[in-house]
């Protein structure tokens, strides 16, 4: 039996499970809010055309409304400033958009603080136990974040010093973007960085960093619980939206049992 006809087998017969790790998308869906004087996404909306009516009696379809960055979606490098001569959404490489990948489960810390930040020592801590972080593959940050997603201000968890949500210290970030084999970092927050961010320096150090270095962000995942810490391979195509800077993206995990 060939490889493929293996990985056929395997799904159809259930020794490989497939892991939906995207959030559903809808009008509901958290979004991003920054602060005046800087623009925001708009919310996720569909448009019908028709439904099975006069405008169209034997079909059903809508537009769609929607930013790259709504949702569980993907980050391109050219999404960030440090990234502006870096890939679009639509020239990543295939190949690279199945990669292994990894969890480290911080969950217990953000329970106790939810401005939680991970550390170099965190990911080499996880290192002893695991094994080293994949070549060419995604560390997945497991925070717990996803079970407030159907909540727009229990996601953000906003008051009046700004956001409040784990994600990446700057050195950390530096680290991940210079010296980890990674391709990128996938979070259940709304963004790949941290809610307070925006007074780190640099500012959003995962976006910086990381994009900067020619890797890749995957945000507002969910059911990460799901996955082993190693083993997993992980399927995200986005959009090929050319001249994009993202995209919504359904992202797959394949878990072998």
């Amino acid at each position: 039996m060939s490889i493929l006809q293996s990985l056929v087998s395997g799904v159809s017969g259930g020794s490989i499970e497939v892991v939906d790790l995207t959030a559903p998308l809808s009008s509901g869906t958290p979004i991003l809010q920054l602060p005046p004087p800087f623009a925001n996404t708009i919310p996720f909306r569909l448009e019908e055309i028709s439904r099975y009516d006069d405008r169209g009696p034997a079909w059903y379809w809508n537009d769609i409304h929607t930013g790259e960055h709504t949702g569980t979606h993907f980050d391109a490098p050219v999404h960030w400033v440090t990234g502006r001569e870096g890939d679009d959404v639509s020239q990543v490489p295939a190949q690279r958009l199945i990669a292994p990948a990894v969890v480290i489960d911080v969950t217990d810390k953000v329970t106790k603080n939810p401005d939680f930040l991970l550390e170099v020592d965190d990911v080499r801590e996880w290192e002893t136990v695991n094994g080293p972080l994949p070549d060419g593959g995604w560390l997945l940050l497991r925070t717990g974040w996803d079970a407030r997603s159907g909540d727009q201000e229990e996601f953000l968890n906003a008051n009046e010093t700004g956001p409040h949500t784990p994600g990446v210290s700057v050195e950390c970030a530096k680290w991940l973007a210079e010296e980890a084999p990674i391709i990128g970092i996938g979070v259940e927050t709304v963004g790949t960085d941290a809610g307070a961010a925006h007074s780190f320096d640099p500012a959003f150090p995962c976006h910086s960093y990381l994009l900067g270095a020619g890797k890749y962000g995957l945000t507002q995942l969910r059911n990460l619980d799901r996955l082993p810490a190693t083993g997993a391979v992980v399927i995200a195509p986005p959009l090929p939206i050319v001249g994009g800077s993202g995209s919504p993206v359904r992202v797959l995990a394949l878990v072998e049992h």
